[in-house]
């Protein structure tokens, strides 16, 4: 019942999300008992299901930049596989399939998934000062409903979900879930709930926050307004963060990247920056699990001049039909939706369990103390008696990501700086 809370004192930054599944009821399932599965936190993390999460953050972020390229765009595509990944504990047969399929788990035991999302929390867990990284989970369903104790069990077990159940015909249970985002953001997301139809019957919500100062600050006295090239061909003035120091960089053609540690370097902000001949909408085509994996391998740390812009971004999406097309659309059918492992076995309805709507939002700020969530693509010149100038003036993308896991946390593009001011 106690959420997963990895709270280490800090002073700066936020990044923070609520996701949240939400299910509504129409029919009755039995399921069979089932095993209950043993968690070991001491075996490898399956590198497959690593390798998956990439991929899926990927395939993720680009359906979303699809619909969403004339602003920033800030999303946790971890925080959507926790919550897909505890539906997946109750969905069965094509449904079940479906989920695997769309988080590129293909050929992974249930079992495997499960142990491996426990493992990862235990991982991101750490000490360090300047970091704090909180994960929390819950199930929220109407007192009406009759949960699987299995389906709530694993959730417990695996993923440390906090259990509640509401009478949702009272007005006060839209108030009383968003009091839980509410604190489990640090007050930053203050709703995910404007009300509850008559048919929802379940809601299952993945909080992240992180809050991170870097690992050497910037100095505010050299921030300047400097010129910011936009997607349109016109510029804005924006305060840019000035920097020389060691970092681990890399350098190609069409793009060149900065990785900016928080802390002790255990998490990292990522920066991709297109050169000027080629843009956003290039490197992003050229974004895949493979490339991540090499670029990652690639980057050797040197002297760097470094200027990225301040900024802060508030996102928020449905992602029903970016699920489904990535391979969900039964998922969301209410006739051909099949999570019979959701409600307790033996219960005669007349209903069927369906996904209605899955609803992200995203939060974060970066300045001269600390950021989360970033990876931008930057440029670099070619005299050699100076360190590289990583100037990010243009649209970029960043990602955060957890290096000892190599777990991507957050994903973002800048195209404006000024958005959200």
């Amino acid at each position: 019942m106690n959420k997963i809370r990895l709270n280490v004192h800090l002073t700066y930054n936020t990044i923070l999300l609520i996701f949240g599944v939400f299910l509504l009821f129409s029919s009755g399932c039995e399921r069979d008992a089932d095993i209950q599965y043993e968690i070991s936190l001491t075996d490898p993390i399956d590198s497959d299901v690593i390798t998956g999460n990439t991929q899926f953050s990927i395939n993720l972020f680009n359906e979303v930049w699809k619909a969403d390229q004339d602003k920033n765009i800030f999303i946790s595509p971890f925080s959507v596989s926790v919550a897909l990944t505890m539906v997946l504990n109750g969905a069965a047969d094509d449904t079940e399939q479906s989920i695997i399929e769309t988080l590129q788990l293909q050929g992974i035991s249930n079992e495997t998934i499960n142990s491996s999302n426990a493992q990862l929390h235990q991982i991101l867990q750490n000490t360090d000062q300047k970091v704090t990284l909180t994960i929390a989970n819950s199930l929220w369903s109407d007192e009406g409903f009759a949960i699987n104790p299995l389906f709530v069990q694993r959730n417990m077990q695996f993923f440390d979900a906090e259990i509640s159940s509401l009478d949702f015909s009272d007005p006060t249970s839209v108030d009383t879930i968003n009091r839980w985002v509410d604190t489990n953001t640090d007050g930053n997301i203050p709703t995910i709930l404007d009300s509850i139809s008559p048919d929802e019957v379940l809601f299952l919500i993945n909080a992240i926050y992180f809050k991170g100062s870097w690992q050497d600050e910037f100095d505010p006295t050299k921030t300047r307004d400097n010129p910011f090239h936009l997607m349109t061909g016109t510029t804005e003035e924006v305060p840019m963060m000035n920097r020389e120091g060691k970092y681990p960089y890399l350098y190609e053609k069409e793009f060149q990247a900065i990785s900016i540690p928080y802390g002790d370097g255990k998490i990292s902000m990522y920066i991709f920056l297109p050169s000027r001949e080629s843009n956003l909408n290039n490197f992003l085509a050229r974004l895949s699990v493979e490339n991540w994996e090499n670029w990652m391998s690639q980057f050797h740390e040197q002297k760097v001049w470094v200027q990225i812009p301040k900024f802060k971004v508030e996102y928020g999406a449905s992602l029903n039909d970016v699920l489904k097309s990535l391979g969900m659309e039964i998922a969301f059918d209410r006739n051909r939706a099949n999570f019979e492992g959701i409600r307790q076995s033996g219960i005669v309805s007349s209903g069927n369990l369906y996904i209605s709507k899955v609803e992200h939002k995203a939060f974060v700020e970066v300045n001269e103390e600390g950021t989360e969530a970033a990876a931008v693509t930057g440029i670099g010149i070619a005299v050699t008696s100076l360190p590289p100038q990583f100037i990010a003036d243009r649209p970029f993308f960043f990602a955060i990501r957890d290096n000892e896991s190599k777990t991507v946390l957050f994903m973002g593009t800048i195209t404006d700086p000024t958005e959200n001011d």
